[in-house]
């Protein structure tokens, strides 16, 4: 056997290990610990402080309502008099004074305090749902560093197997030494890659983490393998659940009704409060008992710099609700259409690259080691044949990500889950 056999040896058993790297990507067998997205979000309902301090406000907002409905406290009064007359008065004085606004003053108030109360409630609602997107948001990104991370890794082995064929070929001089150069500072740019990768894996721990209230230092394990969810509800509904059931702007519409029932509580401003007073009287002279019923009410006599100006307080309020609420929409419109425009355009990419470029771009990397090994094609249509396949593969994995990432924010700006949705069990390649 002389030394171009071997060669043709060597190069073959090179082949075989390549191929077996293709259907075998390093470290698909370790056990890891899977991260499960729904037990992440439920542990984020429950320990993220920014959920936790909205969930507070709503709750001191309700506190409200019954205070403000409650009329004034009471005021027991104490006294003692002495009037010089011709039979002389002198004795204790007690009693009670209550003040009582004008009626529907405490209504309107309680109108209010309940239109702020709820107007937090969809803010503690519209916070939760943004949480919950960004945090599937970040699982799906370190969905796609890992996958990416196994991806460089696996193309590194490869890469050593053709630097070993390319010396085996320069040193039967079947190549030039550029070969092995060129192959050697693809590896140095894998492990630059590599090292880029881990980075942002660690970054997006720290981020998973800090959404979890955990501390960013402390360890994750492996997202599960995600699945193209098609979205099958066109965009008119998905605008029309945006403007029926998205909190941002439930919360802007309670605000505009909040505003509302100000102007009313400030016209009501220009009626006047009452204040009544009974007391007890007790004169030590003759040993009798008496009584005093009054009657205050308040004037607003100053009504032109302060009832008259709380009315336009109150009016350019509403004013400026009215306006947040027509910008609001606007922005959540948008939202619904770029998102779901981007979820359309992952969904297409996703196919093309999964049943078409990757497919051929797998075929024409083992034609191009076959050819390679014999002399066929020269080292860089080797070479650019796999990092072809890598950019395939890694742009498979980004438009699946980018698609359920837009899916996430689709629900963050509806609402909740979406319904009316299929489920295409699309593995990561």
């Amino acid at each position: 056997m002389n030394r171009f056999h071997v060669l043709q040896i060597a190069i073959t058993l090179t082949i075989c290990l390549s191929l077996n790297w293709l259907v075998n990507p390093i470290g698909a067998s370790a056990e890891e610990t899977r991260l499960v997205l729904d037990s992440l979000i439920e542990e984020l309902t429950r320990q993220n402080p920014e959920i936790k301090a909205a969930r507070e406000r709503w709750e001191a907002a309700k506190a409200v309502v019954p205070q403000v409905q409650t009329l004034p406290d009471p005021r027991v009064q104490l006294g003692y008099q002495r009037m010089p007359m011709v039979e002389p008065l002198q004795g204790a004085m007690y009693g009670l004074a209550q003040e009582i606004p004008f009626p529907g003053k405490l209504r309107l108030r309680g109108e209010v305090a309940t239109r702020e109360a709820e107007r937090l409630e969809q803010e503690y609602a519209a916070v939760r749902l943004r949480l919950i997107a960004r945090l599937k948001q970040a699982y799906f990104d370190l969905h796609f560093i890992h996958k990416g991370i196994e991806i460089v890794e696996r193309n590194k082995q490869l890469l050593l197997q053709f630097e070993k064929t390319a010396k085996a070929r320069y040193s039967v001089g079947q190549a030039a030494q550029q070969d092995i150069f060129r192959a050697q500072v693809e590896i140095s740019r894998v492990l630059d890659r590599l090292a880029v990768l881990e980075q942002q894996k660690e970054s997006l721990h720290a981020e998973i983490n800090r959404l979890l209230n955990r501390p960013p230092a402390g360890p994750l394990g492996t997202p599960e393998e995600i699945h193209v969810t098609l979205l099958t509800v066109p965009l008119p509904d998905l605008s029309q659940r945006a403007e029926d059931f998205s909190p941002i702007l439930r919360a802007s519409v309670k605000g505009v009704e909040r505003g509302e029932q100000a102007v009313s509580l400030a016209r009501r401003q220009y009626f006047p409060d009452f204040d009544v007073n009974a007391l007890g009287l007790r004169n030590d002279r003759i040993n009798d008992n008496g009584y005093q019923v009054m009657l205050g009410i308040k004037i607003p006599l100053f009504y032109q710099t302060k009832q008259r100006q709380g009315v336009r307080e109150a009016a350019a309020g509403l004013s400026g609700a009215r306006e947040e609420f027509t910008a609001t929409r606007q922005e959540v419109l948008f939202q619904v259409k770029d998102s779901f425009v981007q979820a359309q355009r992952a969904e297409r990419l996703v196919m093309i690259l999964r049943d078409a470029i990757i497919p051929q771009a797998t075929l024409a990397l083992r034609a191009a080691q076959s050819s390679y090994a014999v002399g066929k094609v020269d080292f860089l249509t080797l070479l650019n044949s796999l990092l072809t396949l890598q950019d395939s593969e890694l742009e498979l994995h980004g438009e699946m990500v980018s698609h359920e990432k837009a899916l996430a924010r689709l629900e963050a700006i509806t609402g909740g889950p979406l319904t009316g949705v299929v489920r295409e069990e699309t593995q990561g390649q």
